[in-house]
C-alpha cells in the first residue's frame, strides 16, 4: 500500500509539472515566435516572397526558440507546483507523513532528466539540421530574383546598391519601362533605362535583358558622365547576387560530432576558430545536462521554509538569484575556452557546479526537516 501511495505522488507531481510546464511553454514560445515572425515577414515581403516559405522559415526558427524558452518553462513550472503545493499544506502533509527531501524531489529529478533529454535533442540533432536548412533556404531566397522584380510600380532594392523600378509586367513577363540604377562599385554609378526588358535564367545565374535604352555612367573620381545609346544590353545579375551569398558556414548548423573532432585543418578550411568550435559542441552537451537541475534548485528552495500565511516569496526569489552565478559561470567559461582549445572542458562547469548546488540545497533542506522534528517531538524541550 505505502509503495502504491508513494508512486501516486510521483505520478501527481510530475503530471502537474508536465502540464504547467507544457502551458507556459507555448505562451513564451509564442511570443518568442512572434517576435521573430514580424523580423521574417517584414524580410521575406520585402522579397516579394508568398506566405509558404515564410512559414516554412518560420517553423525552421522554432527549434532554436525552444532551446531558449524551455529551460525557463520548466523552472517557472516548478516554482508554481511547489508554491501550491506549500500555499494548500499539501507539502506539509507528506512532510508529516514522513517523506524526506530527496524522496519529495524525486518527481522532480524524472522530470529534469525529461527535460534534459528534450533540450539535448533539439540542442544536438534538430536545431543543427533546422539552421542548415534555415541557411540553405536563405541562399534560395536571395538568388531568386525573379520573385523580388515582379513587383510593379514601386522602387525595390534586391541587392544592396541595386535599385529597380518597373511601370508594368504584361502577362508574358515582360518589364515596361524599366528603371536600373547600380551603385555596387563605388568608384561609379550607372543608370540603366529601357523601354522594354526580360529577367532571364542562365546556368550562371539571371540577366536582365534590356532593349533600345540609355545606360549613363558617372565617374565619382573625375565628375565624368558617359551616355550609352543601345539597342540591347545584358546586366550580368547572377555575379552580383553570387558574391553577396558566397557560402558562409555557421557553428550553428554544424553537427555536434564534427565540433567536438574538428581539427585545426577542418577550422581553417571552414573558416572558423578551433577553440569556438570545440567549445560550442561540448556546449550543447553541456546544456541538456544543466537543465535537469534548475528544477531540483527551485523545488529545494522552496522546501527550506516551512508553512507561512504570507507565502513563500523569500524562497521563490532566493531559487531565482541561485540561477544568475550559475549563467555568470558559463559567461566566464565561454570567454576562457573559445580563447584556449585546451580549456573546452570548461562547458561542463555550468552542469557540475548545477548539480552540487541542487544536491547541497537538498541536504539542507533534509538538516532543516530534521531540526524542525526534533523540535516539535515530545520532551524535545526542557523546563
Amino acid at each position: 500500500m505505502e509503495g502504491r501511495s508513494l508512486g501516486r505522488y510521483d505520478r501527481y507531481i510530475l503530471s502537474q509539472l508536465v502540464v504547467l510546464f507544457g502551458f507556459f511553454s507555448l505562451v513564451l514560445i509564442s511570443v518568442y515566435w512572434i517576435n521573430e515572425a514580424v523580423d521574417l515577414f517584414d524580410s521575406l515581403v520585402a522579397d516579394g516572397q508568398n506566405l509558404r516559405v515564410f512559414l516554412e522559415f518560420t517553423a525552421l526558427t522554432l527549434p532554436q526558440i525552444m532551446m531558449m524558452v524551455l529551460p525557463v518553462a520548466g523552472l517557472v513550472a516548478t516554482l508554481y507546483i511547489f508554491n501550491r503545493l506549500i500555499g494548500e499544506s499539501e507539502l506539509v502533509v507528506l512532510q508529516t507523513a514522513g517523506l524526506s527531501a530527496a524522496r519529495l524531489l524525486r518527481p522532480v529529478l524524472i522530470f529534469g532528466l525529461l527535460l534534459g533529454l528534450l533540450v539535448g535533442v533539439l540542442g544536438n540533432f534538430l536545431a543543427p539540421a533546422a539552421r542548415g536548412q534555415f541557411i540553405d533556404r536563405s541562399a534560395d531566397v536571395q538568388a531568386d530574383l525573379t520573385g523580388r522584380f515582379l513587383r510593379e510600380g514601386q522602387f525595390i532594392h534586391p541587392a544592396p546598391g541595386l535599385s529597380v523600378y518597373v511601370r508594368e509586367i504584361t502577362e508574358q513577363g515582360e518589364f515596361r519601362d524599366l528603371f536600373l540604377q547600380d551603385r555596387v562599385d563605388p568608384a561609379t554609378e550607372t543608370t540603366y533605362t529601357a523601354p522594354r526588358a526580360l529577367l532571364l535564367e542562365a546556368s550562371s545565374g539571371p540577366h536582365l535583358v534590356m532593349f533600345d535604352g540609355l545606360a549613363q555612367t558617372y565617374d565619382v573620381t573625375t565628375g565624368r558622365l558617359t551616355t550609352v545609346l543601345y539597342d540591347a544590353f545584358t546586366h550580368d545579375l547572377g555575379a552580383l547576387i553570387a558574391d553577396q551569398n558566397a557560402a558562409r558556414t555557421e557553428l550553428r548548423a554544424l553537427p555536434t560530432g564534427v565540433l567536438i573532432g574538428a581539427d585545426a585543418e577542418l577550422a581553417a578550411t571552414l573558416g572558423l576558430s578551433l577553440a569556438q568550435m570545440r567549445f560550442v559542441g561540448h556546449d550543447r552537451i553541456a546544456r541538456g545536462l544543466f537543465v535537469i537541475f534548475p528544477p531540483l534548485i527551485a523545488a529545494a528552495c522552496l522546501m527550506l521554509g516551512g508553512f507561512s500565511r504570507f507565502g513563500v516569496w523569500p524562497q521563490i526569489l532566493l531559487a531565482v538569484v541561485l540561477i544568475i552565478p550559475l549563467q555568470m559561470v558559463w559567461n566566464a567559461a565561454e570567454a576562457s575556452a573559445i580563447r584556449n582549445v585546451d580549456l573546452q572542458l570548461l562547458a561542463y562547469a555550468q552542469p557540475l557546479l548545477a548539480a552540487g548546488l541542487a544536491g547541497g540545497l537538498t541536504l539542507l533542506a533534509m538538516a532543516r526537516k530534521r531540526k524542525r522534528r526534533d523540535r516539535t517531538r515530545p520532551g524535545a524541550e526542557v523546563a
